[in-house]
């Protein structure tokens, strides 16, 4: 029983050491079809004509991008990664996951992913967010 006690009280303190050597998760922690909802968005960037938005959440814990295009076929994040830290550019770069190879609808609906935000960039400074070949830029939250 002593033992068992041991392991249990071991799991905190391991997951405390992940979090302490920097272990952080790239991929998106939600994906879904259509924008956040208004009440966890804290700030977003303007929206532009090629169908790329991107939101400030949750006071600036998450970040989420969200892509126009085909319904059936939608653009998704797959991983974050930082560029340029805060203080010199405080920019990152979103993945995607390939398209399908197969047919997709003409519409024009939005793809939401949401990333945590890198401890390496801060809300505090507008945040260039970098996807596909285009940038957009996240005001100060």
């Amino acid at each position: 029983m002593k033992m068992r006690t041991s392991a249990l009280l071991a799991l905190p303190v391991l997951a405390g050491s992940l979090l302490l050597a920097g272990c952080t998760v790239t991929g998106p922690t939600e994906s879904f079809s259509g924008l956040p909802d208004e009440e966890h968005i804290t700030q977003e960037s303007e929206g532009g004509d090629d169908g790329l938005q991107a939101f400030w959440l949750e006071e600036g814990d998450s970040i989420a991008i969200a892509i126009s295009g085909s319904s059936t076929c939608p653009v998704v994040g797959s991983r974050i990664r930082v560029v340029e830290p805060k203080g010199e550019g405080n920019t990152v770069a979103i993945d995607t996951v390939p398209l399908p190879d197969q047919p997709c609808t003409m519409d024009f609906v939005p793809h939401t992913s949401v990333f945590w935000t890198p401890s390496k960039v801060t809300p505090a400074e507008p945040l260039t967010i970098q996807v596909d070949g285009r940038e957009i830029v996240l005001p100060v939250k």
